[in-house]
């Protein structure tokens, strides 16, 4: 019974983030018409951290998956470059969920998508690249107070490793940005919507654990290089996972 409870549970859990968000996306592709949608940004962004906060606290009371929070007694400010290690699917929407003024980057094909692209639109979110394009259109939004969320691995971490080898791009931002950098980690059950695991492939260990700690920020250097930047910050995250 207690394993049939998880089952049914864990699925819908996804069927409700699914629900919610297709809903949102469907209020968002109407907005997308309105001519002053820009100023409709920093309302669409509170909306999205509302409801990932609303979904952290289902997986908490579902008792499916315990997410828990050291160090953010308060919400993280702008103007902050966020990085943090990719263990799980749930990452990004758990930080979200403490993040006021957040702003990501997507895979061009995914801000294309009519499923997910109309809410990551009108948020203000950025089409990743690997041009200076990027760079830059991600640095004046740090610049102009809104924080930023990036997983410098890519993808998520693979299964059996502790950290994948961290992308420059964030020390580019930062730099250009002239913002610090906050790291964060993020600690859980292993196999839980990991790298190469689909989310509708049910967990081998429920309940899981998600557990996320604010750790050290590196503020901003001028004289620093991006690449020495990134191997610090890659280094301390692998020093705490050990």
């Amino acid at each position: 019974m207690r394993r049939g409870y998880y089952i049914f549970a864990y699925y819908l859990s996804f069927l409700v983030f699914g629900v919610v968000g297709l809903s949102l996306n469907l209020v968002c592709a109407l907005l997308l018409l309105v001519p002053a949608r820009a100023r409709l940004g920093s309302w669409v962004r509170r909306v999205v951290r509302r409801l990932f906060d609303f979904w952290v606290k289902w997986l908490n009371a579902c008792g499916i998956v315990r997410v828990s929070y050291e160090g953010f007694d308060r919400p993280i400010e702008g103007g902050v470059v966020v990085v943090a290690n990719h263990p799980t699917l749930i990452d990004a929407p758990v930080l979200l969920a403490r993040m006021p003024d957040a702003t990501c980057i997507f895979k061009p094909a995914l801000m294309r998508n009519p499923v997910v692209g109309p809410a990551a639109v009108m948020a203000g979110y950025t089409s990743g690249g690997d041009g200076v394009d990027t760079i830059r259109a991600v640095a004046a939004k740090v610049a102009a107070g809104r924080s930023l969320l990036i997983f410098p691995e890519g993808t998520r971490t693979a299964v059996g490793t502790t950290l994948g080898p961290f992308k420059a791009g964030f020390a580019l931002v930062a730099a250009r940005g002239h913002a610090p950098v906050q790291a964060v980690v993020i600690r859980a059950t292993p196999g839980l919507v990991a790298r190469g695991r689909p989310w509708w492939r049910y967990p081998d260990m429920l309940p899981a654990f998600v557990h996320v700690t604010l750790d050290r920020r590196f503020p901003h250097d001028p004289a620093l290089h991006a690449q020495d930047l990134t191997a610090r910050v890659e280094a301390r995250l692998r020093e705490v996972l050990s």
